[in-house]
């Protein structure tokens, strides 16, 4: 793939400081696009920003990464992925079709593919998706991990492969008790042993941007006092806790049965509908959850894709934004594509509505930027302005592989979401170490990280 000369490579310094420039930028995506702008990185941060000229001027003796014919964006963030999913593209499916998204879970996915993940097929799934991610211009993440006969220590497992991406990555286990209460607590502890290990292990660098975040699965497959338990490790660790939430109409109507009331009524009940909620999917939602959310702060990711894909419904994340709720966006590791993912949001929410203006491309940017960072409570990432984390990537809008019409400010987020894609992503740089050079992924062996997965996969189907 074309794109500008790299003058540095994954953990090599810089000079003084490097100037990364393009024919367009987006500092933040509610913001005016730039033309011809550019940041100054220096330490693993956004040191400086402005036009390309002015600061080429400001810092003569910086090295220079030349994007013309790109567009400079924040590194997308991807608000929940399950890494292991990629081992279950293509799986056979069960004999007898599935009726519902409880057989989805309980026919299919649990004892086709997360009953049977070992630490091997977690870690050779992780090393793959990680490039695939950084390939498509993901920066940081959020991993939930569920492989209830992989424990203990299939979060480190895990660790190795994703830290050697040079990604941010939040990783997590969804603890369960569906495999019995042993098991279930088997998760939490993980979760908090692995917490633990990622801060003892110092401050983020180039090798060491991995931490961890408290994780659950539903209320239909976790005790009140269970859940208790997570959320009040949570807070004693000072993460998040994560649940899935309403992915389709099954839980809402579970609770109902057996707590008298609807999931988020529930939760807030309980006590833990706060901010330290993470909640994803969030599809069927009724008025009173929506605003039990905005109430409390519960902080939500969209999956537009993979709802479609179990059939679980369009999420109103439009109600969700105009109450000002934190939403982040998220591949759910089905298709890793974060430009996929917008487009995805942009079309369905305006389909849903019947509305072709019911949601902008910089809205959809927006939360697949700096709304999952938020949604993850990841500092400075997510704009390119000074003071923060020097995650970027350049996409290709120009030359060989560019876009047909005029890019002009009021159209380029809209020739964004509708037509770029992974494919375009030419650089990508975390914490100011390029992990992605030329559109290919700085010293990884893609052949052989294919050929690892191939086999794990063929060792789940079997």
């Amino acid at each position: 793939m074309g794109g500008p000369a790299s003058p540095q490579l994954k953990g090599a310094p810089a000079g003084p400081g490097l100037v990364v420039s393009a024919d367009w930028a987006v500092p933040a995506a509610l913001d005016e696009p730039q033309r011809q702008w550019g940041v100054r990185v220096a330490g693993g941060m956004i040191d400086d920003c402005g036009p390309a000229g002015e600061l080429r001027a400001r810092y003569p003796d910086d090295d220079l990464c030349d994007g013309s014919g790109c567009v400079l964006l924040p590194g997308f963030v991807n608000a929940h992925v399950h890494l292991y999913g990629v081992l279950a593209h293509g799986v056979p499916a069960p004999a007898q079709p599935v009726a519902d998204f409880w057989g989805f879970l309980d026919d299919y996915w649990w004892p086709l593919v997360e009953n049977a993940l070992d630490q091997e097929m977690i870690s050779a799934a992780a090393a793959w998706v990680t490039a695939e991610l950084a390939t498509g211009g993901t920066t940081s993440f959020f991993d939930i991990l569920e492989a209830p006969n992989a424990l203990p220590d299939a979060l480190f497992a895990e660790r190795e492969a994703v830290a050697a991406s040079g990604l941010r990555g939040v990783l997590s286990f969804e603890a369960t008790e569906r495999m019995g209460a042993a098991n279930g607590q088997a998760g939490l502890d993980e979760n908090a042993r692995f917490i633990e290990a990622c801060r003892a292990s110092g401050p983020s660098g180039a090798g060491n941007r991995v931490s961890g975040a408290m994780c659950i699965h539903t209320t239909f497959t976790c005790s009140e006092p269970f859940i208790r338990r997570a959320f009040e490790t949570a807070a004693e660790l000072d993460v998040f806790c994560h649940a899935h939430v309403n992915e389709g109409v099954h839980e809402g109507r579970w609770c109902t049965e057996h707590h008298g009331m609807r999931t988020l009524e529930f939760y807030e009940r309980i006590g833990v509908a706060s901010p330290r909620f993470q909640a994803s999917q969030c599809v069927q939602m009724s008025p009173r959850e929506i605003e039990i959310i905005a109430a409390t702060g519960v902080r939500v990711s969209h999956m537009p894709l993979s709802n479609c894909e179990v059939g679980g419904g369009i999420a109103p994340v439009l109600e969700m934004l105009q109450r000002n709720v934190t939403v982040g966006l998220g591949s759910d590791g089905y298709l890793n594509d974060m430009f996929a993912v917008m487009r995805g949001a942009f079309l369905l929410h305006r389909a849903a509505t019947l509305d072709p203006g019911a949601i902008s491309a910089a809205t959809v940017l927006h939360m697949a930027t700096e709304g999952s960072a938020r949604t993850l409570g990841l500092d400075r990432v997510g704009r390119l302005e000074p003071g923060w984390h020097a995650d970027l990537q350049l996409v290709d809008i120009g030359g060989p592989k560019g876009l047909p019409t005029p890019v002009e400010a009021h159209n380029l987020l809209d020739q964004l979401v509708l037509w770029r894609n992974a494919s375009h992503v030419s650089r990508v740089m975390v914490g100011g170490d390029w992990i992605v050079d030329g559109g290919v992924v700085v010293g990884a062996d893609m052949d052989r990280l294919r050929a690892r997965t191939l086999e794990q996969a063929a060792r789940l189907w079997s």
